[in-house]
C-alpha cells in the first residue's frame, strides 16, 4: 500500500508499505473529475497545476490536523497502468478504508460558506447534501460503510459532519440501516439486503458495479474488464454463493446452532482480535487453523462464540467440540453426528453406526464426512483443549488433538486453549481488555444497575453505561479487576443480586476474597468455572510438571504482581529454604520454572519499557495474584513473607553500584508490598530491623517519604529493644529520621534526631570519625534552612575539613559538603564562589557516579538554578533540560514528580520560561510541580498554595491577554536567594541539599 506524505520541502512524497507495518493514515472518498493528479503525475512531478491536486491537498491538511502523517488518495497511489496492481488494489480496497483512522468525504457539488451554521437548520445546506451525486457512485457504498470515522465536507473544505451526527439523513438518502453504518458485521444483513443498498448507484464502468462490491460480500475475484456488466455479477453471484456454502453446489449445510454452549447477551470488544481470526481463516476451502491462547477466564470460548455468530453466512457448517478430555471430546462427536444426520440422513458411514454405544466409529464417521471432497466450508471449535498431550509429559488423560482432526487438508478450525505449547494453527494470544470502557460495559450489563433493563433500550442502555462510567467507585472497581472478563462478569452477576453498591463489593473484594468468591452466582456463560476454581485446572498440571514452578507462583503472593525477576530471588543464602536455592542456581533453573507456569498462560514476560540494569522480569495478572493469596496462601505462610521482605531490602542498591536508580525503581513496587503485609500484621518483624532500614532509605531515595518514615520508625524500635537507644545502628537511622524531618519540613523535630545522633557518635566514635560528620553536615543544612547562616558554615567547614583529612577531597562525602557550601554561598548572594563549589562537585561526582547518576542530576538542577539568578538563561535552560530528561529516564515519568529535587528543578524551569514569557509551557512547569507538591507534603503546604495562586495568575495572564501585576514575584515563589524567608520549610529551597543519608555498616 502506498501512503502520500509531505516532505519538509513540502512537496508531496510517496512509500510503499506492507501488511503490519502500514502506519495510521487518512483517506480520501470522492468522486472522480476532470484533471485528476495520476500516480505518474505525481512521480514526474507535474500534477500541481491540475485541479485534482486541490482535493490532494485538502485531504494532506486534513490528515495534519487530525495528528496523521500519512493519507491516501486512489487517483495518485495506484498506478492503474500496472494491471497486476490494479486488481490487488480493487480486491483490497474495502480493507484500506476499514483500516483507515479517517476517511475524508470530499462533496463538491455541497456548498457552505464558512460563516454558515454547521447543522442541518440550514436548508440549502440541506437540500444539497441529499442531492449530491457521492450517494449514487458505485465506490462510494464501501468508502461510506467499511470506515469507522467518515468526515462530510463541503467543496470550500468546511466540515459538514460525521456519519454519527448525520445518520438519520445518510439512512434516509441510501436505505442503509443504522446498524450497518455503526460498524455491525455485514454478515448480520442477508446478500439480497446487501445488493439493495447498491442498486441505484451507478459506475463509469460497466464492470465496477460488480467489483465495486467484492468488499461488501467478503470477496475476491480477478478483473476482467472486457467481460461486461452481466457476466462481471455472475462471477460475483457465484462467489458470494462459494463464500457461504462451498465451492461446487453440492450441499453440505447444517444449521447453525449453538445449543450446547452458553454465550453472553453482550459480547464486548476484540474487534483486533476478530479480524485477525477473520483474516487467518479465510481461505479458498484448504485448510486454516487458529489457536486462542490465554488466561483461564479471559474469554477465548466467548471470543469464539462471537466469531461463530459474526460469520456464520461464511460456512456451510459450524460445529462445536469440548475437548477438556477424551471422554468429553467423544460426546461432542456424537452431537455432531446427530446433527449430520438429521440434514444429510444419505450419509452412509453415519447410518448403520450406534452413536450411543460406538464412540470411535462415531469420531471415524464425522471425520469422514467432513473429508468429503467440496465439503471445505466447515467450521470445527474445539473448546477447552487445556491438558494437550505433548513430548514428555506422562499425564495419561492428556489428549492429542491429532487424533480427532479430519484427515483432509480443507475446513477451518479454532482451538481454544490455556497452554502456548499448542502449535496446530496461527497462534493469537488473549490478554485482558485494555480500553476500561470495556471493563465498565461488561459490569454495566451484568449487574443491570442504573435502571439498566434487557439491553434492547439503545438510549436506556447509553443512559445507564454513562451513569457507571461516571461513578468513581465502578471505575476502581474496573480497575482493580484490570479486565479480567470472568472476574468483571463475576462482580456484575453479585452486584445484580446483591442489594449493595460498588465500593462495599470492592472492599469486600479485598479483604473476604475467598468467601465473596465462593458465595457469588454461577455463570452460565462460563459453564461451571469460578474464579476460586479457574485456574486451580491449571495449577494441577504445573505440578505435574515441575514442582518449582508451583512454588515460585505460590511465593509471588508475597511480592507485587509486576516484574519479579531472577537476581531478585538470587542472594546465595545457606539459610534460604532448598527449593529456593535450586530455583535460583542458575538461569536456566528460573526460566524453565517459569516458562512452565508462562506455558499456561499464568505468567507472561513484564511489559516494562524502560531501561533495567538485571535480567528481564515476569508478571501475573492483578486476579491472579489475588487468587495466589487467597487459595494457594489460605494459610498464610509468615516464614515466606519475612523471605519476601528480605530479598526486597537486602536487594536495594548503593549509592556506588551501577546506576542504582534504575533497580530502585523497579524494587519500589515490591517495597510497597512489602509495606502492605508489615501495616496488616501479614509479617513478623521481630529480628528484621536491618530490613525495614533498608525499606526506609529504598522509599526515601524514591521520593516516598511517608513510606520510609514508616519503615525507619520500625527500624528505631526493632534495634532500641535490640541493642538499647545508644548503639551505633540505632544512630544511623536516627540520622536518616532526621534527613526525612528535615525534608518534610519538620524542622524541630529533624534538630532533635541530629542532636541525638551527634552526641552518640561522638561518644561512640569521637568528633572526627566520618559517620560523626555525616551528622555534621546534615545539621549544617538544617542550620541553613532555618537562616542560622553563620552556624550553617560552622558545620560545613567542620564537616569538611574532616572528610579532606579522611577520605581526600575528591571523596562524594567530601563533595557533598561542597555542594551544601555552594549552597550556602548562593542564598548568601556569593554567585561567584557558589558557582566554583558547584563545578567542582559536578565534576567529581560525573568522575565518581557517572553522569546519569541521580545525585550528579541534582548538581545540574542547582547550577540551572545558579545560572538563572545570574542571567545566563541559556546555560539556565540547558540544565534544566539535562537534568529533567535524566530524571525522567532515572526515576520514571510518574515518580518524578515525588522526588523533591526534581520539583525544584521543575519549577526553576517554570521561572525561566515565564521571564521568556512562554506562559503556556510556564504553566505547565508549575502545575506539574504543584501536582508534586501536593502528593509529597500536602496541598495546606505553604509551596502548594503558593503554586496554585501562581497558576491562577498565569491563567489571568493567557484569559486578558495582557501583562498583569503578580503579587508572587518568581523568586520569592521559589525561596529567592536574598529574600528567603527564614520560616519556609526547607521543601521550597531552589537548590538541593546533599545529605548524608547512611546505610548501615
Amino acid at each position: 500500500m502506498r501512503l502520500l506524505q509531505y516532505n519538509n520541502d513540502g512537496n508531496l512524497s510517496l512509500t510503499e508499505f506492507f501488511a503490519r507495518d502500514i502506519p495510521k493514515y487518512a483517506i480520501l472518498s470522492h468522486r472522480w473529475g476532470v484533471e485528476e493528479v495520476t500516480f505518474k503525475d505525481l512521480t514526474d512531478c507535474t500534477g500541481k497545476s491540475k485541479v485534482g491536486y486541490g482535493k490532494i491537498q485538502f485531504c494532506g491538511k486534513q490528515a495534519k490536523c487530525n495528528g496523521l502523517r500519512y493519507f491516501w488518495v486512489d487517483t495518485c497511489c495506484i498506478d492503474k497502468s500496472n494491471s497486476t496492481e490494479l486488481a490487488e488494489a480493487i480486491n483490497s480496497m474495502f480493507r484500506w478504508y476499514r483500516d483507515a483512522t479517517k476517511c475524508y468525504v470530499y462533496l463538491p457539488d455541497v456548498s457552505r460558506p464558512h460563516s454558515d451554521p454547521a447543522d442541518m437548520s440550514n436548508e440549502p445546506w440541506k437540500s444539497t447534501f441529499r442531492k449530491s451525486e457521492w450517494f449514487n457512485r458505485g465506490w462510494t457504498l464501501q468508502e461510506l460503510i467499511a470506515p469507522a470515522s467518515v468526515d462530510f465536507f463541503s467543496k470550500e473544505g468546511e466540515l459538514l459532519g460525521d456519519k454519527a451526527s448525520l445518520e438519520r439523513h445518510i439512512c434516509e438518502i441510501t436505505g442503509i440501516p443504522a446498524k450497518a453504518l455503526r460498524g455491525s458485521p455485514l454478515s448480520d444483513f442477508s446478500v439480497a439486503e446487501r445488493m439493495s443498498w447498491a442498486a441505484s448507484r451507478e459506475t463509469y464502468r460497466q464492470e465496477d458495479k460488480a467489483y465495486s462490491l467484492l468488499g461488501i460480500f467478503d470477496v475476491n475475484m480477478p478483473l476482467i474488464y472486457s467481460e461486461g456488466k452481466d457476466r462481471a455479477m455472475q462471477r460475483l453471484r457465484e462467489e458470494i454463493e462459494k463464500a457461504s456454502k462451498g465451492f461446487k453446489r453440492e450441499d453440505f449445510s447444517v444449521p447453525f446452532s449453538l445449543s450446547d454452549v452458553s454465550d453472553v447477551e453482550h459480547f464486548v470488544a476484540r474487534k483486533t482480535e476478530l479480524l485477525e481470526m477473520h483474516d487467518s481463516l479465510s481461505g479458498d476451502g484448504s485448510r486454516r487453523a487458529v489457536i486462542l491462547h490465554g488466561l483461564g477466564g479471559i474469554g477465548k470460548t466467548q471470543l469464539s462464540i462471537a466469531y461463530a455468530k459474526r460469520h456464520k453466512d461464511n460456512y456451510s457448517a459450524i460445529f462445536w467440540l469440548n475437548i477438556k478430555d477424551e471422554d468429553s471430546l467423544k460426546q461432542s462427536f456424537a452431537k455432531v453426528a446427530k446433527q449430520i444426520s438429521r440434514e444429510h440422513p444419505s450419509a452412509f458411514r453415519l447410518t448403520n453406526i450406534d452413536i450411543n454405544e460406538n464412540l470411535d466409529e462415531v469420531v471415524d464417521a464425522v471425520k469422514a464426512w467432513l473429508s468429503l471432497p467440496n465439503n471445505t466450508r466447515w467450521l470445527m471449535i474445539y473448546d477447552n483443549y487445556d491438558n494437550p498431550r505433548l513430548p514428555g509429559k506422562t499425564d495419561p488423560a492428556a489428549v492429542d488433538i491429532r487424533r480427532f482432526l479430519p484427515e483432509s487438508y480443507q475446513g477451518s478450525i479454532v482451538i481454544t486453549t490455556r497452554s502456548s505449547q499448542v502449535k496446530n494453527g496461527h497462534l493469537i494470544q488473549i490478554r485482558k481488555l485494555g480500553d476500561e470502557r470495556d471493563s465498565l460495559e461488561i459490569l454495566s450489563t451484568t449487574s443491570r444497575r442504573k435502571g439498566l433493563m434487557d439491553g434492547k433500550d439503545i438510549l436506556q442502555f447509553c443512559i445507564a453505561a454513562l451513569i457507571l462510567v461516571l461513578d468513581p467507585d465502578a471505575i476502581k472497581l474496573a480497575k482493580e479487576l484490570d479486565g479480567f472478563p470472568l472476574a468483571l462478569a463475576t462482580a456484575g452477576a453479585y452486584l445484580d443480586q446483591v442489594a449493595i453498591n460498588l465500593s462495599d463489593y470492592l472492599r469486600l473484594y479485598k479483604q473476604s476474597w475467598a468467601q465473596l468468591q465462593e458465595s457469588s452466582p454461577a455463570l452460565d456463560s462460563y459453564e461451571d468455572r469460578t474464579l476460586y476454581s479457574t485456574w486451580q485446572i491449571s495449577f494441577d498440571h504445573v505440578k505435574q510438571q515441575n514442582g518449582l514452578s508451583a512454588k515460585l507462583l505460590c511465593f509471588w503472593a508475597y511480592f507485587d504482581r509486576q516484574d519479579l525477576w531472577l537476581e531478585l530471588l538470587q542472594h546465595s543464602d545457606s539459610n534460604d529454604p532448598d527449593w529456593v536455592r535450586e530455583l535460583t542456581k542458575d538461569e536456566l533453573s528460573f526460566h524453565q520454572a517459569v516458562r512452565v507456569l508462562s506455558s499456561h498462560g499464568l505468567v507472561e514476560v513484564d511489559t516494562f519499557s524502560q531501561e533495567i540494569n538485571e535480567s528481564r522480569g515476569y508478571s501475573i495478572h492483578g486476579c491472579v495474584h489475588t487468587w495466589t493469596i487467597h487459595v494457594l496462601n489460605h494459610e498464610w505462610d509468615y516464614d515466606l513473607a519475612r523471605l519476601a521482605v528480605k530479598f526486597v531490602a537486602s536487594h536495594a542498591p548503593r549509592q556506588q553500584d551501577f546506576r542504582p536508580w534504575l533497580t530502585q525503581r523497579r524494587l519500589l513496587q515490591h517495597a510497597t508490598r512489602c509495606l502492605y503485609m508489615f501495616s496488616n500484621n501479614l509479617v513478623v518483624d521481630d529480628e528484621l530491623a536491618d530490613e525495614c532500614h533498608g525499606l526506609g532509605l529504598l522509599c526515601a531515595d524514591q521520593g516516598k517519604l511517608v513510606e520510609a518514615e514508616q519503615m525507619y520508625q520500625r527500624a528505631l524500635q526493632d534495634f532500641e529493644k535490640a541493642w538499647g537507644p545508644e548503639h551505633t545502628s540505632t544512630f544511623n537511622t536516627v540520622n536518616n529520621l532526621g534527613l526525612l524531618y528535615a525534608d518534610q519540613g519538620k524542622l524541630v523535630e529533624a534538630e532533635q534526631m541530629y542532636q541525638r545522633a551527634l552526641q552518640g557518635k561522638e561518644k561512640a566514635w569521637g568528633p572526627e570519625h566520618t559517620l560523626t560528620l555525616d551528622t555534621v553536615n546534615n545539621l549544617g543544612l538544617l542550620y541553613a534552612d532555618q537562616g542560622k547562616l553563620v552556624e550553617a558554615e560552622q558545620m560545613y567547614q567542620r564537616a569538611l575539613q574532616g572528610f579532606e583529612k579522611a577520605w581526600g577531597p575528591e571523596h562524594t562525602s567530601t563533595l557533598g559538603t561542597v555542594g551544601n557550601l555552594g549552597n550556602l554561598y548562593a542564598d548568601q548572594g556569593k554567585l561567584v564562589e557558589a558557582e566554583q563549589m558547584y563545578q567542582r562537585v559536578l565534576q567529581g561526582f560525573e568522575k565518581a557516579w557517572g553522569p546519569e547518576h541521580t545525585s550528579t542530576l541534582d548538581m545540574v538542577g542547582n547550577l540551572g538554578l545558579l545560572y538563572a539568578d545570574q542571567g545566563k538563561l541559556v546555560e539556565a535552560e540547558q540544565m534544566y533540560q539535562r537534568a529533567l530528561q535524566g530524571y525522567e529516564q532515572a526515576l520514571g515519568t510518574d515518580n518524578i514528580i515525588t522526588y523533591v529535587p526534581a520539583l525544584n528543578t521543575i519549577c526553576g524551569f517554570g521561572s525561566l520560561l515565564e521571564r521568556q514569557a512562554d506562559i503556556a509551557k510556564a504553566r505547565t512547569m508549575y502545575a506539574k510541580a504543584s501536582l508534586g507538591y501536593d502528593k509529597v507534603f500536602g496541598p495546606e503546604h505553604r509551596m502548594s498554595q503558593r503554586l496554585r495562586r501562581k497558576i491562577c495568575a498565569l491563567d489571568a495572564i493567557v484569559e486578558s491577554k495582557a501583562m498583569v501585576v503578580v503579587k508572587e514575584p518568581v523568586d520569592d515563589l521559589q525561596g529567592g536567594l536574598a529574600h528567603l524567608d527564614v520560616r519556609e520549610p526547607p521543601s521550597i529551597s531552589k537548590r538541593h541539599k546533599l545529605f548524608q543519608k547512611l546505610g548501615l555498616r
